[in-house]
């Protein structure tokens, strides 16, 4: 695999949210999280419902996530890749009700947990008309990926299922597409989303390794698919588990303003770097489906930005068109280059326009929140 020393100030850009300095006292609706490889002192076990921002300071030496669970795994809000000695931002909209915070060290496993406690009421963001037309705008999005993803999976499946490897590889960055689009709608549902996605490196201890990337492995590294059919039935219920969860769930205005931010973390961290499709090296199928669904939740909410912050729609606008003309360049017919076949100037260029989108993205929770 190639180097990534090459991008890492692009990606501290991007996952950074503050400075190193450590985080800030908790406030009126902000919370301070001390995370460490062994600890996650939230600053607060019970807040008011509504908006409340996590401030979540990583002091450890392992790459961190942080969620905020509702029972059974429910994914409320989360932010990935929080790098040692930086701080990340994190709105999320809570309801009175019981919850648990965790930080993820390294990335893996259940987390370190705490109980958080919601009480009182308060007016749901989706009160406002416009933001109540952003998330429904946004779910007839889903609707329609969710649609093809299921369609494109059962083809791919049915490849790996007849031994036909080169089906298997054609089809494997295509069914990708549909899901990398929507992936932050995924992640709400817990295991699913590691059961699907779950990269080998990834894996905690003990845990079973499923999904397309297992498969994957087998296509490209093992070049035999003979014992890959309980993966692939596995792979097919589980789409088609998230895809009737997906579209059952009702999604709120701060869904999508945190997955279009989500979904440019997730290019700086395994596309651009090539650890996503490790053994495939389709890495840019990915990143234009990244880029799309980003783009597809920020246009949902542009009435409302447009009404609130203008002057970021424009810059919003600006970058999008940047970086998707720095992808542009890469396209091979239906299809993208392979990852190992991009120089390290292409891939700066690559990280320096998603570092720049990343930046005007950042500011879209907090203005829907307000």
């Amino acid at each position: 695999m190639r180097p990534i020393t090459v991008l890492l100030p692009a990606l501290a850009v991007l996952t950074a949210c503050g400075s190193n300095a450590p985080a800030p006292a908790s406030g009126p609706g902000k919370v301070a999280v001390a995370a460490s490889d062994t600890e996650c002192k939230v600053a607060a076990s019970e807040v008011a419902a509504g908006t409340t921002t996590f401030a979540i300071t990583n002091g450890g030496t392992k790459v961190t996530e942080f969620y905020v669970y509702a029972p059974g795994d429910r994914v409320m809000a989360e932010v990935e890749n929080i790098v040692p000695g930086l701080t990340r931002e994190l709105i999320a909209e809570l309801p009175a009700g019981t919850y648990e915070t965790a930080c993820k060290p390294g990335m893996v496993g259940k987390g370190i947990r705490n109980a958080l406690k919601v009480t009182g009421e308060h007016r749901p963001l989706n009160a406002d008309a416009k933001l109540a037309q952003a998330t429904k705008s946004y779910q007839r999005y889903v609707k329609s990926q969710t649609d093809t993803l299921l369609v494109k999976t059962q083809e791919f499946v049915d490849a790996v299922k007849a031994g036909d490897i080169a089906k298997g590889k054609e089809l494997y960055p295509i069914s990708r597409t549909y899901w990398e689009r929507i992936e932050p709608v995924a992640e709400i549902f817990g295991d699913l989303d590691p059961a699907i996605d779950g990269r080998e490196a990834d894996l905690a201890e003990g845990e079973e390794w499923t999904g397309f990337h297992r498969i994957e492995k087998d296509l490209w590294i093992h070049k035999d698919v003979s014992d890959s059919g309980p993966v692939a039935d596995k792979l097919i219920t589980d789409v088609k588990t998230i895809v009737a969860k997906a579209n059952a769930t009702e999604l709120t205005p701060l869904n999508l303003a945190n997955g279009a931010k989500e979904l440019l973390d997730e290019v700086a961290t395994g596309k651009i770097t090539g650890e996503e499709d490790i053994w495939s090296h389709t890495d840019l199928w990915d990143f234009d489906a990244n880029l799309e669904g980003s783009k597809a939740a920020v246009q949902a909410l542009r009435p409302v930005l447009e009404e609130r912050a203008p002057d970021l729609v424009r810059t919003l606008d600006e970058k999008f068109a940047a970086a998707e003309q720095a992808l542009a360049v890469h396209q091979e017919g239906d299809g993208w280059r392979l990852h190992d076949e991009l120089s390290e100037a292409e891939l700066r260029t690559l990280s320096d326009a998603i570092n720049a989108l990343g930046e005007p993205i950042s500011q879209i929770a907090p203005i829907v929140a307000k």
